[in-house]
């Protein structure tokens, strides 16, 4: 077994580790990257980016039934499902140049293509190999969870790390769990001509606001997606092309194929991590606010750290870790300016905290601020007028931002922003956005927050008659 030395060793090469190693590399550190399966990790290969290209392909053809209103004649589209397919692959192709191999050895990153494994507490064996690292960043990130349903191991049924394999459209598609991708894929395959039931022990979309969340499932039923809410699968049985989940209070669901699509689970079983040191948790490797391990030469980031478990999130993580690991400066995370959103069609965003959260933390100092979609001019003139965006603040600060709309995961952006920098709602307001855009929306509840200061206050209209009658 060859010895090899390095300043930082990176355990997984998705979208956390590909940062770290892009960054330490190009400042000169001696970088070392594990990657046992596909580069790029889950978000290029099965999660966020052929997901948002069937999506595209769902919105043609909605769009193709509902063009009257705007003008042009309804047609019927002629869905080619194997061809949908192959344009998320050409999609993952397009892209996958920028996580290649070829690319991460330009950078001067020596990339073996194994799954490390821990042999002591900074020692880690791969492909041959003996690695000694100075530092180790466990960026192994996440696969589906599949549940243990009394059957499921004896029927055919997809994750979304198999559901791009299919070239023939599901005729009727069940959807065990009622979350983000059990959502967005349930629309996605309803626009493309199959029957679709989502199965949800508890509630859709259950963890965002409940109000903004109705206004999504509401535009999903009206598709005709079948929501089954409170209805925890039990037992699942049948074959291929005939497929039986029964939930526990008797209801059963027929359908042609199975999507399981109720969470994700930390990929460490290969990693020997008590070797290591490194503890864990039930939800990954547990970290401190630094993203160090028990282990303080490991550091764990993204869905492996067993947080919130966003592609963007372990881009972010990477940032504080090239920051500790190479300049060993104190970076610590924060969550509260951390976006998520749902990309049905309208789509579904959050940063910060909900109404609920923010009650419970704040009381009477939480001020709550609404503007619906159906007074932005735009949204009229493209009618998307479905939606709305609550702000919640407090003492003039965003604490947490919820949006249900077209573009609400565009809109999004900014108020992250604003509560990453502690900015105030006047920041928002004092914006100037073009005329006519979605983006006003923000700028209007903005307003709004400050509107019954201004023009409801028997003060503010005193003080102008007062002026009105010293000015010349």
């Amino acid at each position: 077994m060859e010895n090899l030395t390095c300043d930082l060793l990176i355990l997984g090469a998705g979208s956390g580790g590909l940062s770290v190693a892009a960054g330490a590399s190009q400042m000169g550190a001696d970088v070392i990257l594990l990657e046992g399966h596909k580069m790029g990790g889950d978000c290029l290969n099965y999660g966020c980016v052929p997901s948002k290209a069937l999506i595209a392909s769902a919105k043609t053809a909605h769009a193709m039934r509902h063009a009257e209103v705007y003008g042009v004649a309804d047609a019927a589209p002629q869905v080619d499902y194997a061809a949908a397919q192959a344009h998320v692959a050409d999609v993952i192709a397009q892209i996958e140049p920028v996580d290649s191999q070829e690319r991460f050895e330009g950078f001067g990153v020596r990339v073996i293509r194994d799954y490390g494994r821990f042999t002591s507490d900074r020692v880690v064996e791969a492909g041959g190999y003996r690695i000694t690292a100075r530092r180790i960043v466990i960026a192994t990130g996440s696969s589906p969870l599949v549940p243990p349903i009394p059957g499921l191991d004896a029927v055919p049924y997809l994750t979304n790390e198999t559901l791009w394999d299919l070239r023939e459209r599901p005729d009727h598609l069940l959807i065990i769990g009622g979350g983000p991708i059990g959502m967005e894929m349930a629309q996605a395959h309803r626009r493309l001509g199959s029957q679709v039931t989502v199965i949800e022990g508890a509630k859709a979309l259950g963890k965002d606001d409940p109000e903004l969340a109705q206004i999504v499932l509401d535009q999903l039923r009206a598709e005709g997606i079948e929501i089954a809410e409170e209805a925890l699968a039990q037992e699942v049985r049948g074959a291929a092309g005939a497929i039986e989940v029964e939930a526990k209070d008797g209801r059963v669901f027929k359908g042609s194929h199975l999507l399981v699509a109720v969470g994700r689970k930390a990929n460490l079983d290969k990693l020997n991590l008590d070797a290591a040191g490194v503890e864990t948790t039930k939800a990954g490797v547990k970290v401190d606010d630094s993203l160090k391990t028990s282990n303080r030469r490991v550091y764990a980031i993204g869905d492996a750290a067993g947080g919130l478990q966003f592609t963007h999130v372990a881009g972010y993580h990477a940032g504080i870790v090239i920051r500790s690991a190479l300049f060993g400066l104190p970076a610590k995370t924060k969550t509260a300016h951390i976006p998520w959103a749902t990309y049905t069609q309208p789509e579904l965003s959050q940063v910060g905290l909900t109404e609920a959260q923010a009650r419970e933390e704040h009381g009477d100092r939480l001020t709550v601020v609404r503007f619906e979609y159906s007074h932005n001019d735009r949204a009229i003139a493209e009618r998307k007028t479905t939606g709305l965006i609550k702000v919640m603040v407090v003492r003039d600060r965003p604490v947490g931002v919820s949006i249900a709309g077209h573009q609400a995961g565009e809109l999004i952006n900014l108020w992250s922003l604003v509560i990453a920098n502690g900015l105030k709602m006047s920041a928002v307001s004092n914006m100037v956005s073009p005329y006519p855009t979605i983006g006003e929306i923000n700028k209007r509840v903005a307003g709004a927050y400050f509107s019954p200061k201004l023009f409801e206050n028997d003060t503010v209209k005193k003080v102008v008659r007062l002026v009105q009658r010293w000015l010349p």
